[in-house]
C-alpha cells in the first residue's frame, strides 16, 4: 500500500508555513487523542498526524521530505535529488558492490540500500566507492572490510499534550511515540509545573545509532490543551470568579477551584465587574524560582428571575440609591 502524504495527513498545502502546519497538528491531535477519542482507529490516527507533524515541523527534514518523498529517510546526505529522481525511473541492477558500467550505475548505502543512476549522468569509468565515499562522510574505500562506520543516532521531537491539570500537578505519565511496528512506550516523568513550549529531554529514546554508537534523545514539547475553566500566561492562572451584587458591593471571601484545590479570594467592598483580583504564590509551579500568581477576574452575575420579594428590594434599592455607572465622574 502505497504512504499517505504528510501534507494531506495534515490537510495542509505543501505551501504551508510552519504556523499553519503547527495549528493543523495541534487541532487533529486533540481530535484523535486516545485519551479524548475512543473509536478503534483514532490511536492510529493520532500516531500517523503525530509522524507527518513530525516531519514537517523540522525545516530541514522537510526539504528533504519534499526533494525525496518517502524515501527521505532512506537517501544519503549529499545526493542531488534531481538525480535521484532519474535514477528511479531507471531499471535494473547490477551485481556486488556498484556497477558504473553499461545500464544503471548503482551504489550501496550505510544502510544496506541501493542508490540507483541512469546512464548518461556521467558515471562512466567512475569507482562509485570513491564517489559515495565523499557522499557519506569520507567513508568510502577506506571502510572497507568494516561497513560503514558508527553512525549516532538522531535527536527526535515529539509533542505532548498535557491538560492544565497535569502541568500543574506532573507526575508519571504512559505515552506511545508512533513509529514502525506500532511506535514505542514509554514511561515519562512529567516536572510539576511545565509550561506550554517547554521540552522535556529523554536521553537515548531518539533514532537508533549504527554500529554501537549511541542512539538519540527524544525531545518531548510540552503543549497545554484548551480549558473550560484556566486560561494559563506563562505560569500565571486567570479564573473567572461570577459574584452576586451583594457580594460584589458589600464585599465577602469566595471559595474558588484552582488547579492545586480550593483557594479563598477575598473580594473587597466596591468590586466591580472586569476586576482581578491577585493570589501571589498560587498559579504554576515553579521548580527553580516563583510561582505563577491565580488571578481572578470578578463577573457580577444577576438572578436570571426574581421572586416577588427580591423584586420588591431591588425595586426599592433602585429608588433610594443615587449611583449611576454612565455619569461621568
Amino acid at each position: 500500500m502505497a504512504e499517505r502524504d504528510f501534507y494531506e495527513i495534515l490537510g495542509v498545502p505543501r505551501t504551508a508555513d510552519q504556523d499553519e502546519i503547527q495549528r493543523a497538528y495541534r487541532k487533529l491531535a486533540r481530535t484523535y487523542h486516545p485519551d479524548v477519542n475512543k473509536a478503534p482507529d483514532a490511536e492510529d490516527r493520532f500516531k500517523e498526524v503525530s509522524e507527518a507533524y513530525e516531519v514537517l515541523s523540522d525545516p530541514e527534514t522537510r526539504r528533504r521530505y519534499d526533494a525525496f518523498g518517502p524515501d527521505f529517510r532512506r537517501v544519503p546526505e549529499g545526493v542531488d535529488p534531481a538525480a535521484y529522481a532519474r535514477a528511479r525511473a531507471g531499471a535494473g541492477a547490477g551485481a556486488g558492490r556498484g556497477w558504473a558500467g553499461p545500464g544503471p550505475a548503482w551504489a550501496r548505502g550505510p544502510g544496506g540500500e541501493e542508490i540507483h543512476f541512469t546512464t548518461g549522468e556521467g558515471f562512466e569509468g567512475i569507482d562509485l566507492e570513491d564517489l559515495f565515499g565523499g557522499v557519506f562522510g569520507g567513508r568510502g574505500r577506506r571502510a572497507a572490510g568494516r561497513g560503514w562506520g558508527p553512525v549516532p543516532g538522531a535527536d527526535q521531537e515529539a509533542e505532548l499534550p498535557l491538560t492544565v491539570e497535569e502541568a500543574y500537578r506532573g507526575g508519571r505519565r504512559t505515552i506511545t511515540i508512533p513509529g514502525p511496528g506500532g511506535g514505542r512506550t514509554l514511561q515519562v516523568n512529567i516536572p510539576a509545573g511545565v509550561t506550554d513550549g517547554q521540552r522535556i529531554r529523554l536521553a537515548g529514546q531518539g533514532g537508533a545509532g549504527t554500529d554501537g554508537a549511541r542512539a538519540g534523545d527524544l525531545y518531548l514539547v510540552a503543549r497545554i490543551t484548551d480549558h473550560p475553566r484556566y486560561r494559563l500566561e506563562g505560569r500565571d492562572i486567570h479564573v473567572r470568579l461570577p459574584l452576586t451584587p451583594s457580594e460584589a458591593a458589600l464585599g465577602a471571601t469566595i471559595a474558588v477551584d484552582t488547579p492545586g484545590g480550593e483557594a479563598k479570594v477575598k473580594v473587597p467592598p466596591g468590586t466591580s465587574s472586569g476586576r482581578r483580583l491577585r493570589l501571589r504564590g498560587q498559579g504554576m509551579p515553579n521548580p527553580r524560582g516563583r510561582p505563577g500568581d491565580l488571578l481572578a477576574e470578578a463577573r457580577i452575575m444577576v438572578p436570571p428571575r426574581l421572586g416577588d420579594e427580591e423584586r420588591r428590594l431591588y425595586e426599592q434599592l433602585a429608588r433610594i440609591s443615587a449611583f449611576n455607572p454612565r455619569s461621568p465622574s
